[in-house]
């Protein structure tokens, strides 16, 4: 049952069909004022009409916010992730989840800029969306009273949605009147599509699918040669020209997309609890990934190099499952962090054909040293003959363990 002390909710809103759906519940349901929140995360779509669609549902101008995040997003999320080399289960790039934060903290700063009492958001009940933004919204405001539609009204099927729509005069595109054959997020990292189509994890995904990368088959027969220039972990130019984050990572989109980079068909386990099948695409985030890699190879300890693998499923987890505000969070970026003082240096790369190979890195602070590794005999710091004890020393317990099974016939 609806709350009827809600005076003012902030919704964070597209603009599309289930958002202004959602927009004019509140106001039926709660009888409440409703400002409406649009995010530029480089989602790649004119925003002019989220707002025009905002003022003819009868939101008031000053009560319509659209700001254009594609700097902070990357600066702020997308640059702390790709220092952990973050991949959920091995693979997603997270494009998704990383978003939800940044759109969380803001729906708060606006409710509290605007003295809303409730947030609201269009997530359903069986996605991650939900607990993402929730998590964000409890961690940064606790007393703070969330809306989430899908988890409260009675619209069960597409037909009561569109016969909703046209109650209240809402305006319906005319390819919004059937089941959509998917769905899509899309932010200046990745676009995602799951749902219809792509259910069956058996059934190939079909080409109209694709947005965002061109098919490796159709890529050009010549490879793209490029270098990417580091600072403290994070990507700052691309062949030597210095660029801002959301702008860089826009450049590294357009030559993913040119040579068939960054497409993953996934089956990943949901922090709710069931398994789901989805098509991501992340060209300059497949790039950026392995560029960082190879440039942490040559300035990164081995100890060092190896802790972070090991604490990288954990941080991965935790962004997945909407913890981005969380102190178990903050605690590993700052480790992170501090594991990128000398990650700084030139990578240089070989795209082709849905590939990107490492083909040169360099440093100025550069662990790898050649005169230790040549197979040449040189005058070195290190002598041959010191192996015997290390190996010796290593192998103490394995001969104590094999002495025990030989005596007892094992």
């Amino acid at each position: 049952m609806a709350d009827k002390r809600v005076n003012k909710v902030v919704l964070a809103y597209s603009g599309g069909l289930d958002t202004s759906i959602i927009l004019k519940w509140l106001q039926t349901t709660y009888n409440c004022e409703v400002v409406t929140f649009t995010a530029d995360l480089g989602q790649g779509e004119e925003l002019g009409p989220a707002r025009d669609k905002a003022l003819l549902l009868g939101i008031k101008p000053e009560n319509i916010f659209i700001e254009d995040l594609r700097e902070e997003f990357v600066r702020d999320y997308v640059f702390p992730m790709f220092r952990a080399n973050a991949a959920y289960e091995g693979v997603y790039l997270l494009g998704t989840s990383i978003a939800r934060p940044l759109i969380g903290k803001k729906l708060i700063e606006i409710a509290e800029k605007v003295g809303a009492d409730a947030v609201s958001h269009g997530a359903t009940g069986k996605g991650n969306d939900q607990v993402r933004f929730e998590l964000t919204a409890y961690a940064l405001k606790p007393d703070v009273h969330v809306i989430a539609p899908w988890r409260e009204w009675d619209l069960r099927s597409r037909e009561q949605l569109i016969a909703f729509a046209e109650q209240h005069q809402i305006p319906i595109a005319k390819d919004k009147r059937g089941e959509a054959p998917f769905s899509v997020d899309a932010n200046l990292l990745h676009a995602s599509s799951e749902g219809k189509v792509l259910e069956d994890p058996a059934v190939e995904v079909p080409d109209y699918v694709y947005s965002r990368t061109i098919s490796p088959e159709d890529a050009p027969d010549k490879p793209t040669v490029i270098t990417i220039d580091f600072e403290q972990g994070d990507a700052v130019a691309i062949d030597g020209q210095k660029l801002s984050p959301a702008t860089l990572l826009a450049k590294l989109n357009e030559l993913g997309r040119d040579n068939g980079i960054g497409r993953l068909d996934l089956v990943e386990n949901r922090f709710v609890g069931m398994k789901s099948r989805g098509m991501y695409e992340t060209p300059g985030g497949t790039i950026l990934l392995s560029a960082h890699r190879a440039i942490e190879s040559i300035t990164l300890d081995r100890g060092a190099a190896h802790l972070k693998d090991q604490l990288m499923p954990q941080y991965a987890e935790l962004i997945y499952n909407g913890f981005w505000f969380s102190p178990e969070r903050e605690m590993l970026q700052a480790l992170i962090d501090k594991s990128q003082e000398f990650v700084t240096g030139q990578v240089r790369l070989k795209l082709y054909k849905g590939g990107v190979h490492v083909i040169g890195r360099s440093s100025p602070y550069s662990l790898y040293d050649q005169d230790l590794v040549t197979f040449e005999e040189g005058a070195v710091a290190y002598d041959h003959r010191d192996a015997a004890g290390f190996i010796k020393l290593n192998a103490l317990r394995l001969r104590t363990l094999g002495q025990r099974k030989k005596k007892l016939g094992l």
